[in-house]
């Protein structure tokens, strides 16, 4: 029974790496995202506008950092097989945090992005213990979870609340030549992510439960643990987007987060880069062009004046037609 084991854990292993080494960032995305560009040039080189001017790239890199860093987290949780609907109101819960223990000083920086990945931290334990150990369905475990923070919030505060210093809103704002910090922040996640799942023992796991629990459960992997550990990492990514969002706002909001649409938004993101809902397939650099695809088709409108319905309908079309055209890719491999 043992020798069985083994040799089933050693064909499972062999099939999820040979699944990971194949599983290529999603080549279609960047087409699509250059091709969204060079549409975008020719529209506002006709009309005399400059779409690729630096302050309209800053531009781009600002408004799609804290929606990539979410996005990040969203991709890891995907992978395993799960996703989460509470980043949104977690957002806005982790300002509030950093705002009010900042209370403008200088000095409560670090006791507050302590105590935001703290929060984060716990979120993300309560969403995965919710999943694997009452075996709730993800879409409803992280919904009710985020209905609890929606009503905490909604009884303590009516608008923005706390400060936070001037330093720490050089992280919402400063530049290194056309690179905003708000990027580099998130170029930073997405490496860590991208590290973690292609460098490390946990990511071979991500990718082995997304893939199949029950033949990585008999691989000797503990699913469990793996699902919590990725909502941990989702949440405290929310968290870090919280903070950023936060150092631009100069205060904390209970709407950031639900004003942005970042739950939703995410999902959509890491759906467009390539990665699979089912789990198991996809990956951080397909995340990366599916935000990035956003963020300029956002740009594109905005300086087309398109009203808030048109925008929502033209990206909708877009996602479902991503998702079809995946879904007929793996049909026919």
């Amino acid at each position: 029974m043992t020798q069985q084991l083994k040799l089933r854990r050693g064909g499972a292993e062999g099939s999820f790496l040979r699944r990971l080494s194949a599983d290529r960032p999603a080549r279609a995305v960047y087409v699509a995202l250059a091709l969204l560009i060079v549409l975008g040039w020719l529209l506002f080189a006709l009309d005399g506008g400059r779409f690729l001017s630096q302050e309209n790239i800053v531009g781009i890199q600002q408004r799609s950092a804290a929606l990539g860093i979410v996005a990040v987290g969203q991709t890891l949780v995907i992978l395993a097989g799960s996703l989460d609907l509470s980043v949104a109101y977690l957002i806005s819960l982790t300002s509030l945090v950093a705002a009010e223990i900042m209370a403008g000083a200088d000095g409560g920086v670090p006791a507050a992005v302590a105590a935001v990945l703290a929060v984060s931290a716990t979120v993300g334990l309560v969403n995965g213990l919710i999943v694997t150990r009452l075996r709730v369905h993800a879409f409803i475990a992280t919904l009710g979870v985020a209905l609890i923070i929606r009503g905490a919030l909604d009884e303590r505060y009516d608008g923005p609340a706390g400060s936070v210093p001037e330093s720490f809103q050089h992280l919402g704002y400063d530049r290194i030549g056309p690179i905003p910090v708000s990027a580099l922040l998130w170029a930073a996640v997405a490496a860590s992510a991208w590290l973690l799942l292609s460098r490390t023992r946990l990511g071979y796991r991500i990718y082995a439960v997304g893939g199949d629990a029950e033949v990585a459960r008999l691989s000797g992997v503990r699913t469990e643990r793996v699902v919590i550990a990725a909502h941990v990492l989702c949440s405290v990514c929310a968290g870090i987007a919280g903070l950023l969002l936060a150092s631009r706002l100069g205060a904390g909001a209970p709407t950031v987060g639900t004003d942005g649409g970042y739950d939703l938004e995410s999902i959509a993101a890491v759906v467009l880069g390539g990665t699979a809902l089912a789990g198991g397939r996809g990956g951080v650099a397909g995340t990366v062009g599916g935000v990035l695809l956003l963020a300029v088709l956002d740009s594109i409108f905005n300086q087309l004046e398109v009203n808030s319905f048109a925008k929502d309908v033209v990206r909708g079309v877009v996602l479902v037609a991503a998702l079809a055209i995946y879904a007929r890719r793996r049909r026919t491999t």
